[in-house]
């Protein structure tokens, strides 16, 4: 071994003793005939001392050349500091060093490696492996392999097996875009690289493997944000002869312990909500449960007072801020101009405010007497100090950009503290979902999701209110993960091709190897799957994915740092049978 410690493990405890450190240069501070080189390694900083006098010559100059990420070998003697540093582990000692050895010598990077760095985005997304190299950047990876073993570690306690699935695999027409590779030897012919395991972890179920886990890559070509890039990781689970409860159950157990034992929080009671109510009462199907302001529907004390606005809408519904009346009239101008923007594309916005001497102050006074006011104020159940906000419209549209304004007011109001973790079980999702598009109806989670049996009777009548024994887990309103109970019989699936539009042969072609192994008996099953990275940028308080994933994507999905994709030559193009009408 090139060294005998690591860069964070030495204390007072190791005064006077010989060691041996190996790493990469923080800084050098050259006072003249004193040198202090803060040595650096994935374990922390360690401080060497070069002092004239009592160093040799050449060993203080050799000191004086090093520069910036030089990797080095330093070998000496552990003393006390005179000068102690309490902030940080090794800040108690230094190491006057007898011998140096520059293993490699570094060119000046294109940006400072330390926590607060001069480096964009862009420039750190090229230099990714020097960016690894930053604490902030290296703990959130550290989290991600933390939170990995011990995901493990709960999966094989309650029994489950890890079985890794093929990667390639074949393109299936619902769902996202995928991305396909081409076969060489089957000229024509392409691969799909897999959205997620689905068919094979269903396999597995009908072939008696009754746990199966896999901590797997998944692709998906489609639009990038924040929370998504072309290839991500999932925490992949299926489970045979079980009911939703007992799926909930389960990975509710999974989420606790990935809680308590890498954040050290007891995560609680974790509610459930349909899919319905949270439509209803947030707008949306992940709602943030870190504070309240539920939605309150006013057509029946707002309608029918002569404002037309009110009285041509098909939903009036709003939020009661609580202890926000003082907002100034140019606050609330900017949510008004907030709301109106294209992205939430509301009309406008009509606040009533609760003084803090009982009066209600509305813009719309002149249509709404202070008897008025006071009833809208009472199905808030407001109080003295609130501010209630409302929104008009089509349903739909409305609750969409009601849930926005939420979504905003609780981050103004300081309710979305990102140390506080409120999760929540969302069930009873709609089965399939209308396309205006291809005016059809698309299957809201994906082919294989059992409708409640109750429902299967409106599949003919009304497939819109057909319900699917499907759930999300929410966290702070971000979808974690997401499965359903599986259809484990061929005529389900097949009515269930049926009403997505599938021919017989277009659904034997795609699903044939599946329906198939239904007649072989496959046992009642279901799953779900987390969303790995969202995971561990919800554990580490983070809004991107980016930095748990060593070496992701930009916004284009391009590793710049590789520049990929790029283009292939002209000779693997023809050996796979490929024309290229456009080459840039």
């Amino acid at each position: 071994m090139l060294r005998s410690h690591t860069c964070g493990e030495l204390r007072l405890d190791h005064v006077n003793q010989e060691v041996t450190l190996a790493g990469w240069v923080q800084r050098v501070r050259n006072k003249g005939g004193l040198i202090w080189v803060d040595l650096r390694d994935r374990y922390g900083v360690t401080q060497l001392i070069f002092e004239e006098g009592s160093t040799d010559k050449s060993l203080l100059d050799k000191a004086a050349q090093l520069g910036r990420e030089f990797v080095i070998q330093a070998q000496g003697v552990v003393i006390e500091r005179t000068s102690k540093n309490d902030k940080m582990p090794t800040g108690a000692i230094e190491i006057k060093v007898s011998s140096l050895e520059v293993l490699n010598a570094a060119k000046v990077p294109p940006f400072i490696i330390e926590d607060e760095t001069d480096g964009g985005d862009e420039l750190r997304m090229k230099y990714r492996y020097l960016d690894l190299r930053r604490n902030v950047v290296r703990e959130k990876l550290q989290l991600r392999h933390r939170m990995m073993q011990e995901t493990r570690r709960y999966m094989d306690g309650q029994n489950f097996i890890e079985v890794e699935t093929p990667v390639l695999i074949k393109s299936t027409p619902e769902g996202a875009r995928d991305f396909v590779v081409p076969s060489r030897v089957n000229p024509g012919e392409f691969y799909a690289l897999p959205q997620s395991p689905q068919t094979f972890k269903q396999l597995l179920m009908v072939s008696g493997f009754d746990r199966y886990f896999q901590i797997v890559k998944c692709f998906r070509d489609e639009d990038l944000r924040a929370d998504r890039q072309p290839e991500f990781t999932q925490i992949d689970c299926e489970m045979a002869f079980v009911s939703q409860e007992d799926i909930l159950n389960t990975f509710e157990g999974l989420v606790k312990h990935l809680f308590s034992s890498v954040k050290g929080i007891d995560l609680g009671q974790v509610d459930h909500m349909t899919f319905a109510d949270a439509m209803r009462f947030y707008g949306n199907d992940k709602p943030d449960l870190r504070f309240d302001m539920k939605f309150v529907e006013l057509n029946e004390v707002a309608q029918g007072k002569g404002f037309s606005i009110f009285d041509q809408a098909e939903l009036v519904v709003g939020i009661c801020a609580k202890g926000a009346a003082e907002y100034t009239r140019k606050q609330i101008d900017e949510l008004t101009d907030w709301v109106k923007r294209p992205q939430i594309g509301a009309k406008g916005l009509v606040y009533i405010r609760f003084n803090a001497d009982g009066t209600l102050k509305s813009s719309v006074d002149k249509f709404y007497s202070p008897e008025d006011l006071q009833q809208i104020a009472n199905k808030f159940s407001a109080a003295p100090g609130d501010l209630m906000l409302i929104l008009s419209g089509d349903a739909k549209s409305v609750r969409k950009q009601l849930s926005e304004l939420r979504l905003k007011m609780g981050e103004d109001l300081g309710l979305r503290d990102r140390n506080v973790f409120k999760p929540l079980w969302v069930v009873d999702f709609p089965l399939l979902e209308w396309d205006d598009e291809s005016q059809r109806f698309h299957a809201m989670h994906h082919p294989f999701t059992s409708p409640k049996r109750e429902d299967i009777a409106l599949l003919d009548t009304d497939p819109g209110a057909v319900r699917a024994n499907a759930y999300d887990l929410v966290i702070n309103g971000v979808e974690v993960g997401g499965g359903s109970i599986r259809i484990h019989d061929r005529a389900t699936q097949q009515l269930m091709f049926k009403h997505l539009g599938f021919t017989d042969e277009e659904a034997q072609k795609q699903f044939g190897f599946l329906m198939e192994a239904f007649e072989y008996g496959a046992p009642p099953h279901g799953g779900i799957a987390f969303g790995f990275d969202r995971l561990c940028a919800i554990f580490g308080g983070s809004d991107s994915i980016r930095d748990y994933i060593a070496f992701p994507k930009n916004n284009s999905g391009r590793d710049v740092m590789i520049d990929s994709p790029s283009t292939i030559s002209e000779d693997q193009l023809q050996e796979l049978s490929i024309q290229v009408a456009l080459r840039k």
